[in-house]
């Protein structure tokens, strides 16, 4: 013997009570879900339309947002919905509509980027507030190697998704080219470095640029540094532009503009000033293309004992919440970051409804001037 204890038929061990079975049973019988079991059966679309006192193809309309429904019928159904708790079946409607009410945001960024650079942060929720009116569910995917992209292009074109929201594009990034030529509509945060997607929202980084550096000259310095962003994405080399475009409008020659490689990274920030102190004569302003950079860049300039705006004045790019908490506090070109989120949004449902939408949608930036300048 085994020692475990014999069963009969029923699964009740020997030797223990047998429970009597609930009155209106059978041994063995299933028992619908109902009153005391736990559980409760959805509502369906037909009582929807009879408590809403329609048929049940207008209810299914209202449900499905279509426009050939009387307000009367439509105030009806929802407040049915609304009683009942109904909720549609997604993929019973997918098949009806050919949609599957889902929009994915592919940001083309390693995940510890996304998750500590507060600009993705701010678009999203842009991002959200639009969507939060509309049908669709976003879903987030990082992007951050080749690998990654071509199983992301895989699954997004696979009738998984209705439209694609694509930020931080680099120059190697062909996702929104493949996913248009196979009929995905999409909208871009920012324009690639490389290739002309059908649809950009940006912001004026170029103006951005020379407003950063017109401002540190009109303070009075000359020695004028700039920690750039990477190279490989069109705003980092637009900022760039745009202060070499300042410093030529002020006589200065375009070998006074001393540059320093970052990636919009609080680390490269620190490892970009480090390099200009390192460099000789040290520079009496700084123009850091991120915030999180010049945040990076004063960290420096205080452990190194230089005074901030005394002996270093400091720009950054985007106004973050960060920009108010450093002391002293940063001086930096605003970027509309959660308009473009809500704009990038209201792009993508329009191509998904089949409306004709710009080609490119540019946001101002403006200087928000503060004490580190």
């Amino acid at each position: 013997m085994d020692g475990s204890a014999p069963t009969r038929s029923g699964g009740s061990p020997t030797g223990s009570p047998s429970r009597p079975e609930p009155s209106g049973t059978r041994a063995g019988a299933v028992r619908e879900p109902g009153t005391g079991t736990g559980a409760r059966r959805a509502p369906t679309i037909e009582e929807v339309a009879r408590r809403a006192g329609v048929g049940r193809g207008t209810a299914s309309r209202v449900v499905n947002g279509s426009p050939h429904v009387s307000d009367a019928a439509r105030s009806a159904v929802r407040a049915a919905i609304e009683q009942l708790g109904y909720v549609p079946n997604r993929a019973a409607r997918s098949l009806v509509t050919r949609r599957t009410d889902t929009i994915a945001l592919v940001v083309s960024e390693p995940e510890d980027r996304f998750f500590g650079d507060p600009f993705f942060a701010a678009t999203v929720r842009g991002i959200g507030e639009r969507l939060a009116a509309s049908p669709f569910q976003l879903v987030l995917t990082m992007a951050s190697t080749d690998r990654d992209r071509e199983r992301i292009a895989a699954y997004l074109t696979d009738q998984h998704v209705d439209g694609v929201l694509l930020i931080s594009l680099h120059s190697d990034d062909g996702l929104s080219r493949t996913l248009e030529a196979r009929g995905v509509p999409t909208v871009c945060g920012g324009r690639p470095a490389a290739g002309a997607p059908p649809v950009v929202v940006d912001a004026e980084n170029r103006t951005g640029g020379s407003l950063a550096v017109e401002h540190l000259l009109a303070r009075g310095r000359r020695r004028v540094a700039t920690i750039t962003g990477p190279q490989d994405m069109s705003s980092a080399r637009d900022r760039l532009q745009g202060a070499r475009d300042a410093m030529a409008a002020a006589g200065l020659a375009h070998e006074d503009l001393r540059v320093a490689p970052g990636d919009y990274s609080e680390m490269s920030g620190e490892e970009g000033m480090r390099a200009l102190l390192a460099e000789g004569a040290r520079p009496d302003a700084v123009f850091a293309a991120s915030d999180l950079m010049a945040v990076g860049a004063l960290r420096v300039l205080r452990e190194a004992g230089l005074s901030v705006p005394g002996e270093v004045a400091v720009v950054g790019f985007d106004d973050a919440p960060v920009c108010r908490h450093t002391e002293p506090q940063l001086t930096t070109v605003a970027q509309p970051v959660v308009e473009m989120g809500a704009v990038m949004a209201d792009l993508l449902l329009d191509r998904i409804a089949g409306r004709e939408v710009a080609a490119e949608t540019v946001l101002p930036t403006r200087l928000v001037v503060r004490g580190s300048s």
